[in-house]
């Protein structure tokens, strides 16, 4: 891995740290910020092309990438004067959070780190090295600001997360936060990862669930039989990659949906939900599931234009969402960016 270096033309410097980065919009997306507020700064991306040692004989020859250590990282950001941020990506947004100097609570909540900002402190010579959790104002503003009535719309209503990583975990705690839902349904192919955000979550809220308490409880819902039995929910985040279903309970997992997506009536609220896969596709399966039963459908861009700007303004010190244009500028890029990139991937 060749050394982090920073252009000598340049005032600032973020960094995306993570692989594989091929294909991440998190760099231009910052530059078109940059360039509105008239700053001279730029993000890299580190990462280097590596050959795939699972390729041998006539087999085409493909390529993923490395990024450095997390002790090499921290070292060279710590000792570069011109370091403004980083963006984290995996595969070390859970493993980088130690060797912070401290973490929001949105990082603690969520339960993983994927921005790092400089804070100055009363009393203190050096700024420290902060991890906080953008993607939870990513997941709030998208369902806020394309939701009827804003927060309200979910207030004391049944919501839905599908998935069981890190988008998972964060949509939990941004509809508790900010949406007030009454409670969280939860469809996953794998129970144990299910069992695994429940346990976490209990350690963290040991009073959800519980009578009297104000936390939504989580309730996960295995097959479709149980789903026509529940409430249908006002909000759903669905973080898990656009593949067709291809073992038993990848079907039991996606008809599970289905039930919960058609148990919406024209008397209730009508439901929106926030598909977070956008690559290679912007149109997924789950999507269209979604439209033919009359949801609202927002696509994971959104997400990713609200967790950029909130890493832009803790990197400036700029109120970036209060610039006149600079929102309509970022989301035109990123509106015609995944537009084209889905159209390559047909």
């Amino acid at each position: 891995m060749e050394p982090i270096t920073t252009p000598s033309d340049r005032d600032g410097v973020a960094y995306l740290y993570g692989h594989p980065l091929r294909n991440s919009l998190s760099p231009p997306l910052h530059q078109t910020v940059y360039n509105a507020l008239g700053l001279n700064w730029t993000q890299i991306p580190l990462s280097t092309p590596t050959s795939n040692p699972n390729n041998s004989g006539n087999a085409a020859t493909y390529t993923y990438t490395k990024s450095p250590e997390i002790s090499t990282f921290l070292s060279s950001i710590k000792a570069n004067p011109k370091f403004v941020g980083s963006s984290v990506t995996m595969p070390h947004k859970v493993a980088i959070m130690p060797h912070l100097d401290d973490l929001t609570e949105d990082a603690r909540q969520a339960g993983a780190c994927n921005t790092i900002f400089l804070r100055k402190s009363d009393g203190k010579e050096e700024a420290e090295y902060v991890g906080t959790n953008t993607d939870c104002i990513g997941i709030r503003e998208a369902l806020v600001q394309n939701s009827p009535g804003g927060a309200a719309h979910f207030a004391g209503k049944p919501a839905l997360i599908v998935g069981g990583g890190g988008t998972a975990r964060t949509a939990v705690y941004v509809l508790r936060k900010w949406l007030g839902v009454s409670k969280i349904y939860i469809v996953n192919r794998d129970a144990s990862e299910v069992e695994a955000i429940l346990s976490e979550d209990k350690a963290r809220n040991p009073s959800a669930g519980e009578k009297g308490s104000s936390i939504a409880p989580l309730i996960p819902v295995p097959d479709p039989e149980t789903a026509r039995t529940l409430p249908a929910p006002v909000a759903i985040v669905s973080g898990i990659p656009n593949y067709p279903p291809s073992t038993e309970e990848e079907t039991r997992a996606r008809e599970t949906l289905r039930a919960l997506l058609n148990a919406q009536t024209h008397e209730s609220a009508q439901g929106v939900i926030l598909e977070m896969c956008y690559h290679p596709h912007p149109w997924t399966e789950i999507a269209q599931m979604a439209a033919d039963a009359s949801w609202k459908v927002i696509l994971g861009s959104e997400a990713l234009i609200w967790q950029g700007l909130e890493q832009a303004r803790l990197w400036t010190g700029t109120d970036v969402v209060g610039v006149p244009g600079l929102v309509e500028k970022v989301k035109e890029f990123v509106a015609v960016t995944v537009a084209e990139r889905g159209k390559a991937n047909l």
